[in-house]
């Protein structure tokens, strides 16, 4: 049979460490084929070289059969392979048009690529508004840009780094749709996720990498997601542990909160009302781009335009305090942009530390106590089983997976009152994801107040306590997560709550 892609030996090291290990891997026309592993595997840096971004030490890469030597991801794109990274290569300063038109021809016409943009965007359910500016999406929507992306290249290989991440289930079944239709077509599509009940949707082969070495390859129809796992980490999963126990104190609450956009195609929160208490996580779901951002900084300090009363931290109105302040009253937040907001990629972890640990530990009359600050970032690695070479280490220099890990530590180590965190496990495998789950549980269970915004469906309702919806700015009637389903999150993530629908809920509230 004729194969589309074929590694032999593939190796690539960086200094003592050895990212890829002689792989071997065949990818046929029409096959989707699944790349599983946990973080720190080789699996993006194994992508990066079949995309010609990176270049491999020793072997030999053959497409359609001859070998070749892919020098830049240009010459990629011109053989028809198109890749969606799982860090985004966008510009913020150009609209969505002018980014896509950067990997095309110089003589492109903006205006028909606006409306191929468009057309393509509506024809596979990922809506885009083509004259916006990349720095005014949120994740989900930079995710629909690159995937867009691609799709117009009409490639024979389509790469897809964890492009389900920050998509609804019905964003994800029309995704999936479109990738059959690609592969019945003749597309060849390396697919890499944690979502294992995903691989075993759509995928037709799976092969699994560990420590940088091609360990196996499995028919997923035929595996459970209890097996990947083992395959992928060596075991399952744990399971997450509550401690039942009634909600505390209220620690913040939002009180009819509203706020205009901020630029033209943000989004305006309308009336937005609810309390955080002690010892419990309130889950907040919705399609990415109806105003989880503006809600994220109103809610962090970084948009302090709020009214005074509209947002009360233990007790203290800080609608217009700043993040510091904020922080000094005991608010921990984890942005759902890893680089360049969560982390400075060209620091040290121990530098990135002090992005948020400024206290009489880590700072002394003026100077950083670097000892004290060290141990911190080493203790941090140690309990989030960060792989990382040490506190110098720079934070671009980690996986996608470890550097969530090593933010999320950061925060879970000051002990905050309460957290706001967005998207805890995008892109993190399933035993780091398990970890991070068991972290803010227990979070929760030693009496913090925790808002998880985040579009896994699955996520909230494992460890959610409440659930509440964000659809275009205005926010759902709050619901306990034993009596939401999937269909009436869904339901409520297109604006369809009712006012008999928070009557339903106040009298089983009180029942």
């Amino acid at each position: 049979m004729n194969t589309r892609l074929e590694l032999r030996g593939i190796t690539k090291k960086y200094g003592s460490v050895t990212a890829n290990d002689g792989i071997d891997l065949i990818v046929r026309p029409g096959e989707i084929h699944s790349i599983l592993g946990e973080n720190g595997a080789g699996k993006s840096t194994l992508m990066k070289i079949i995309y010609g971004a990176v270049k491999p030490d020793q072997g030999q890469v053959l497409w359609n059969g001859k070998e070749l030597h892919i020098a830049n991801p240009a010459a990629a794109r011109g053989l028809g392979i198109s890749m969606v990274y799982q860090h985004f290569s966008l510009f913020d300063t150009l609209t969505v048009t002018e980014n896509i038109a950067l990997g095309l021809p110089e003589d492109v016409n903006l205006h028909e690529l606006a409306q191929r943009i468009e057309l393509t965007a509506k024809q596979y359910g990922l809506d885009l508004e083509p004259q916006r500016h990349v720095h005014t999406l949120s994740v989900g929507e930079c995710q629909r840009v690159e995937i867009v992306r691609a799709l117009l290249t009409k490639p024979q290989l389509l790469i897809l780094d964890e492009p389900t991440s920050v998509l609804t289930p019905q964003a994800v079944e029309r995704l999936f749709e479109t990738l059959r239709k690609l592969a019945s077509e003749g597309c060849s599509i390396l697919y890499i996720s944690h979502k294992l009940d995903e691989i075993r949707a759509l995928c037709h082969i799976c092969t699994v990498m560990r420590g940088g070495k091609v360990t196996g390859n499995c028919d997923p129809t035929e595996e459970s997601a209890a097996s990947l796992s083992r395959l992928m980490i060596g075991a399952e999963p744990p399971a997450i542990k509550h401690v039942e126990r009634e909600p505390g104190e209220v620690r913040m609450q939002v009180n009819k909160l509203s706020l205009l956009k901020s630029h033209p195609f943000g989004t305006t929160l309308s009336d937005i009302c609810f309390d955080l208490r002690a010892g419990e996580i309130v889950g907040i779901a919705g399609v990415s781009g109806n105003g989880q951002q503006e809600l994220l900084a109103a809610l962090s300090g970084e948009d302090p335009r709020a009214e005074n009363k509209a947002i009360v931290l233990q007790g203290i109105p800080v609608g217009r305090m700043n993040v510091t302040g904020r922080r000094l009253l005991g608010l921990g937040f984890v942005p759902e942009e890893r680089l360049g907001r969560g982390a400075v990629p060209e620091l040290s972890l121990t530098d990135n530390l002090l992005l948020t640990h400024q206290t009489d530990e880590t700072i002394s009359h003026g100077f950083v106590r670097l000892s004290a600050t060290r141990k911190i970032v080493a203790g941090i690695i140690e309990r989030f089983k960060v792989k990382a070479s040490g506190p110098a280490a720079t934070a671009g220099s980690l996986s996608g997976g470890n550097l969530q890990k090593y933010i999320v530590g950061r925060e879970v180590m000051r002990n905050p009152k309460v957290l706001i965190i967005a998207q805890p496990t995008w892109g993190v495998d399933v035993g780091a994801a398990a970890q991070i789950r068991g972290e803010l549980v227990a979070l929760r269970d030693a009496g913090c107040a925790l808002l998880v915004i985040s579009e896994e469906l699955e996520e909230l309702f494992e460890i959610a306590d409440r659930m509440l919806v964000i659809a275009k700015g205005r926010i759902s009637p709050s619901i306990q997560s034993e009596d939401a389903t999937i269909e009436k999150i869904g339901l409520w993530m297109s604006g369809l709550w009712t006012q008999q629908d928070a009557v339903e809920i106040n009298e089983a509230n009180y029942a």
